[in-house]
């Protein structure tokens, strides 16, 4: 690797690249373990003598802040503690911002990255110990091939063909939701589906409503472009379609498994918002998060399914059916929004990986993607199981779960006098992670409770991780 050193002038040439290499071992720019060039090769990109180098380097060596290894190189040293370095940016004045990302929550009210436990409930994890890498390593080859034989050039924002056709097959035979190739367009995800919506609908001060509780990340993306979000109350029968105000522009809802309770939207309260959204001009945004995964009762059918005015733009992710790294979802807009995102598209990103997309799209035509989610969907029957037996059981005294008919995660609302901080912090003591609902409401909620993901721990790990929980809440008098 090449290394930044500036020589000024010709006098204590090896006080200079000394004080400059460890300047950068310091503040972290030359990493501990990192290899560096060697004196023979620095001594040529810096016009010196390897004399010259090599003093620098012994006394680097000398001090601790460099190792050797023989017939290796030259390295930073492992075990060197970083001193704080103050940065000059820092003393300066603050570039302003919008207040709105002051106000912004780092995690959204979602577990972050990196902090799960042993045994944790955390939601929107999946199994990918369960997931065919095998057949998807052939996708992946196959994607390959075709970018070998293609030319360098950029893309269709809307996506790959061969992944919109498989997209718009699935969805007519699993959603009923009739609709051409031409129709789907391909996000990172279905956040940038939501943030594409936005961009196209929405003005600041323009009104969206959302259900609450929701879903954190909707809330974050339409108050980032301006938008004013009126929450919406929910029932067993989801979104209360009474409740909606009549200046909204954009209305959000999870209708197959309200996030993050669970029950889904009755097919009356469908009607009722499909009708309300006709006679208001009002966008409908259907985020079909996990509806693949269907344990009781007859498949419920999707707003956009339902749909005859064309307002119902339908969003979904493979984050609960892949996992969530892929960054691979999609939107089925009304027609009428379909140049505009396209265009939306093309500004944010230009397109979408078109390697992963090939790969996506030769997943789901060969039918591997259906078998994966046959498998899968036994996987999380079965967890569902273990976790209710143990909610209706021996956790009965503390829990009263709301019993889904789809998804990967539950939520158990609290019996009277228990508070979400007390059930977290004694499940910590015994590395059971559990997360609380209330970061999802707006407003203190009538009932706190639990979520429960089952999404990424196993039936065994459910049932030892809920007797050590109801162990430990019995002993501590809960």
């Amino acid at each position: 690797m090449d290394i930044h050193i500036s020589i000024a002038g010709r006098h204590d040439l090896i006080g200079q690249i000394y004080r400059q290499l460890r300047a950068g071992i310091l503040d972290g720019r030359l990493a501990a373990g990192e290899r560096l060039p060697s004196t023979r090769d620095l001594a040529v990109q810096l016009g010196v003598s390897r004399k010259t180098t090599l003093d620098a380097f012994e006394r680097l060596i000398a001090e601790g802040y460099l190792r050797t290894r023989t017939g290796e190189g030259t390295f930073v040293a492992d075990s060197l503690n970083r001193v704080p370095v103050t940065s000059t940016e820092a003393q300066s004045e603050p570039v302003q911002l919008d207040s709105i990302w002051d106000d912004m929550p780092d995690a959204l009210a979602m577990p972050k990255a990196g902090t799960a436990l042993a045994l944790d409930f955390k939601g929107g994890m999946t199994d990918k110990s369960a997931f065919p890498f095998e057949s998807w390593r052939r996708c992946i080859n196959h994607a390959l091939r075709l970018q070998a034989r293609g030319r360098g050039e950029y893309h269709d924002p809307a996506g790959e063909q061969e992944l919109r056709l498989a997209v718009s097959r699935y969805l007519a035979f699993n959603r009923a939701v009739v609709s051409n190739w031409q129709d789907v367009i391909i996000t990172q995800g279905a956040q940038q589906a939501l943030d594409l919506l936005a961009r196209v609908l929405i003005r600041p001060g323009d009104t969206v409503a959302m259900e609450d509780p929701g879903y954190p990340p909707a809330r974050a993306c339409f108050t980032a472009i301006g938008a004013r979000v009126v929450s919406v109350p929910v029932d067993e029968q989801g979104l209360v379609t009474a409740k909606l105000p009549a200046q909204a522009r954009l209305v959000y809802v999870t209708p197959s498994h309200q996030f993050p309770l669970g029950m889904p939207m009755s097919l009356e309260r469908r009607v009722e918002l499909l009708e309300w959204a006709q006679q208001n001009k009002v966008v409908i945004v259907e985020d079909d998060y996990d509806g693949e995964f269907r344990f009781e009762g007859r498949p419920m059918e999707s707003l956009k399914s339902l749909d005859r005015a064309g307002l119902v733009a339908y969003v979904w992710t493979f984050s609960k059916t892949i996992f969530p790294e892929l960054r691979v979802g999609y939107v089925v807009p009304p027609l009428s929004l379909k140049p505009a995102l396209q265009k939306a598209k093309q500004i944010g990103d230009c397109h979408s990986c078109t390697l992963t997309q090939a790969a996506v799209g030769r997943f789901i035509l060969n039918g591997d993607f259906t078998k994966h989610l046959r498998r899968m969907h036994k996987h999380y029957e079965t967890r569902r199981a273990m976790l209710l037996a143990h909610l209706h059981g021996d956790l009965a005294t503390w829990f009263e779960p709301i019993v889904p008919a789809a998804g990967i995660h539950l939520t158990a609302l609290l019996k009277p006098g228990l508070a979400e901080e007390t059930i977290i912090a004694a499940g910590r003591e015994v590395a059971v992670g559990l997360y609380g609902i209330s970061g999802f409401h707006t407003a203190r909620p009538k009932r706190p409770g639990i979520l429960f993901g089952y999404g990424g721990i196993s039936a065994a790990d459910i049932d030892q991780a809920l007797g050590k929980l109801a162990h430990v809440l019995r002993s501590r008098g809960v």
